[in-house]
């Protein structure tokens, strides 16, 4: 890892709108770093990206896992279509090949660990009526290293009436492990942090601070979910203080709907939160606010990867219609991440969370501004 007091960010526009809500998010990192004199700097690169491979036949280089080796942490837009969806002549990869190299940084630097923070801003969008849901406040933690994305399995007789596809899945008792133990430490961590304390009931009916809920399909795919479900008992014995539950992964999906305000920290494997963590990113106000972290909470010899949830939204790529707050937002959590032993960065962390914020708070309902707008009102919402 980078041995010099400045923090080395690998900036990855990437594809769509990922360039624009990039830019706009650079421009506040630079007013922050200003102010703080934060020890920061960043490379800006052309790839992975879809025009990476339209010049070079590939998303990114062969040695690309090489090069970022040299930074603390990875800030990527996003990876997808890039637009305009008007142009029907535009180079367009399958999401097979387009979408490939998150899984390429995810497994190439072991993070393992992808943590998705829902929590309703005041004057983002709420899409439940019950007014119970402006208290929506959960982490949803998934894992990032194997599960059902590890892309084990073919097709034969491929084309025919005798295809036949399989698809393999892995899960091992240390991967499930260290996540699920992540998730019981990072429930203490949350209840720590809290101005105002929740209440949550434990199985023999006294309360706790905190929570873990498990998600597992362990009614159909039982081999893998008993494994989750008894590694997860085993654990929580280590964390009294945390209360637990479990929820079929079809039952979490309606209770979400239902009460989201009920969930703390839920963990879950890779493709069920995959599909949890962008329903929850809608009830806490839509992808335009979403952000996403993937880590390894074991070590830092490798940059961790910050992304917003959303993907490349060729509809309106190239328009000025991005909403950049999500790529604001997974720029605190990194600025969080690479402050754990300098608070400087957590204070610059706060004081983005509070602009953006801020900005949700003010902006009319149904009013359309463009990326530059919203980029231009965070800025001045700062402290000098």
């Amino acid at each position: 890892m980078n041995a010099q007091p400045h923090r080395k960010l690998a900036v990855m526009p990437g594809d769509g709108i990922g360039g624009e809500v990039m830019a706009a998010t650079l421009d506040v990192l630079e007013r922050l770093r200003d102010r703080h004199e934060l020890p920061l700097a960043w490379d800006e690169l052309e790839w992975p990206a879809t025009d990476w491979h339209r010049r070079h036949g590939v998303m990114m280089p062969e040695d690309a896992l090489d090069q970022l080796t040299r930074y603390d942490a990875l800030l990527l837009g996003a990876l997808g279509d890039p637009g305009p969806s008007s142009d029907p002549n535009r180079y367009l990869l399958p999401d097979g090949i387009s979408l490939a190299p998150l899984l390429t940084l995810r497994k190439g630097f072991d993070l393992w660990a992808c943590e998705r923070p829902a929590r309703l801003l005041p004057g983002a969008p709420q899409y439940l009526a019950d007014p119970r849901a402006a208290e929506v406040d959960m982490m949803v933690i998934r894992e990032n290293s194997e599960g059902e994305y590890v892309n084990q399995g073919g097709r034969v007789h491929r084309g025919t009436e005798r295809e036949v596809a399989t698809q393999l899945e892995v899960f091992t008792r240390p991967a499930a492990e260290r996540l699920i133990r992540h998730a019981f430490e990072r429930a203490r961590q949350r209840a720590e942090a809290r101005a105002q304390p929740r209440t949550f009931t434990r199985p023999d009916g006294n309360t706790a601070a905190a929570q873990v809920c498990l998600i597992t399909k362990r009614n159909a795919l039982p081999h893998w979910g008993e494994l989750y479900t008894e590694v997860f008992a085993e654990i929580a014995r280590e964390y009294p203080d945390v209360a637990t539950h479990h929820e079929l992964v079809d039952a979490a999906c309606m209770k979400f709907v239902q009460c989201p305000w009920i969930f703390d920290v839920v963990v879950a494997s890779n493709l069920q939160g995959d599909i949890l963590t962008d329903l929850a990113a809608v009830l806490s106000g839509g992808m335009g606010v979403a952000p996403s972290i993937n880590i390894n909470p074991d070590t830092r010899d490798y940059p961790a990867l910050f992304e917003p949830t959303h993907g490349s939204a060729p509809d309106i790529a190239g328009q000025n219609k991005a909403d950049p707050r999500a790529m604001m937002l997974t720029a605190a959590e990194m600025l969080d991440w690479l402050g754990t032993e300098e608070t400087v960065f957590a204070r610059a962390a706060s004081e983005l969370r509070a602009a953006v914020a801020a900005d949700l708070s003010a902006q009319t309902a149904g009013a359309v501004r463009s990326t530059d707008q919203i980029s231009a009102a965070i800025i001045e919402s700062l402290p000098a």
